[in-house]
């Protein structure tokens, strides 16, 4: 279980790194097109807008996955050793179902819905649906992270 972690880990964080690498690249182009040739460039706005979602959503899966999220640890770091880790799979459980329930089934109904609706944004004309697909995805690498955390306990 530990390669194909390792595995999703290096293809998430080489993800993060081509689209915060692209968003970079698009900013550039829209401040050279705005003001060196006074021809602004239509697209630019959207697309890192789009670019910024997916970076924010599935860097939350990334970082879920390293444990390195912010968390008050407070009432962890008084607790004694059994309480502590019951505690640390109590939330694990709370992480699991949010994600299942809010990103994975919820990320899933709003992509459906987009789909069906044949929405698309206006500068780019592309799907609303593959935007917010983002959200299922990122859903179910939280929901592996955090099983792969509680089998380790």
């Amino acid at each position: 279980m530990s390669a194909i972690r390792q595995k999703i880990d290096l293809i998430l964080s080489r993800t993060l790194i081509i689209i915060m690498g692209l968003m970079v690249i698009n900013v550039l182009w829209q401040v050279f097109s705005r003001y060196l040739s006074e021809s602004p460039s239509s697209f630019t706005d959207e697309l890192s807008r789009y670019l910024m979602i997916w970076v924010g959503i599935l860097g939350a899966a990334y970082v879920s996955g390293k444990n390195q999220h912010v968390a008050i640890d407070y009432l962890p770091s008084k607790l004694k050793e059994k309480p502590r880790r019951r505690l640390e799979v109590l939330v694990h459980i709370i992480v699991l179902l949010f994600a299942l329930f809010a990103l994975v089934i919820g990320g899933i109904r709003l992509v459906y819905i987009s789909f069906t609706l044949g929405q698309t944004t206006p500068a780019l004309g592309m799907p609303l649906a593959v935007i917010y697909l983002v959200i299922p995805l990122s859903g179910l690498l939280i929901i592996y992270y955090k099983l792969a955390d509680l089998l380790k306990k």
